[in-house]
C-alpha cells in the first residue's frame, strides 16, 4: 500500500468517524449542517449513510492493518473499502444533483470520496487479478 493511499484512506476513515460523531452529538447547530435540516426525510436520508460509512471505515482501517502485518486479506479489504467509498460519494452527489442543490460545502467532500478511489482501484484490481491468474 502506497503512503499516499494509506494517508487518503486514514483521512477518509477517521473523517467518517469524526463527521458522524459531530452529527450524532449535534456539535454543529442544525441550521449549519445542510439545507432543509428540519425536513425529517432529509435527516433520515443523511442518517441512512451511517452503516455504509462506518463499514467503509472498518474495512479501510482493517486493510491498512493487514497491509502493515503482511496479511493477504489487506488487498481485497482495500478494494472493498475504496469501492464503497466511491459509492458513498456517488450517492450523495446523485441526490444533491437530482435535487438541484449545488453547495460546494457538500459537493467538495463527496466529489473527493468519488474521485480519489479511482486513482487506485485499477492498479489494485489488476494486482488481485494477476495474483489470481498466477495461482491457477
Amino acid at each position: 500500500m502506497s503512503k499516499t493511499l494509506k494517508t487518503l484512506m486514514l483521512l477518509t476513515d477517521v473523517g467518517f468517524f469524526v463527521y458522524w460523531t459531530i452529527v450524532l452529538f449535534e456539535l454543529i447547530p442544525k441550521q449549519y449542517q445542510y439545507q432543509d435540516y428540519n425536513n425529517e426525510w432529509l435527516v433520515a436520508w443523511n442518517l441512512s449513510f451511517i452503516p455504509l460509512d462506518l463499514f467503509i471505515s472498518f474495512t479501510g482501517l482493517m486493510s491498512i492493518y493487514c497491509f502493515n502485518k503482511g496479511k493477504a486479506i489487506g488487498l481485497p479489504l482495500c478494494i472493498m473499502s475504496l469501492s464503497l467509498t466511491f459509492c458513498s460519494g456517488l450517492q450523495a452527489i446523485a441526490y444533491w444533483g437530482a435535487k438541484g442543490d449545488f453547495d460546494l460545502f457538500w459537493w467538495a467532500p463527496n466529489l473527493f470520496l468519488m474521485i480519489y478511489p479511482l486513482f487506485f482501484l485499477p492498479a489494485l484490481i489488476k494486482k488481485t487479478t494477476l495474483a489470481y491468474v498466477s495461482k491457477t
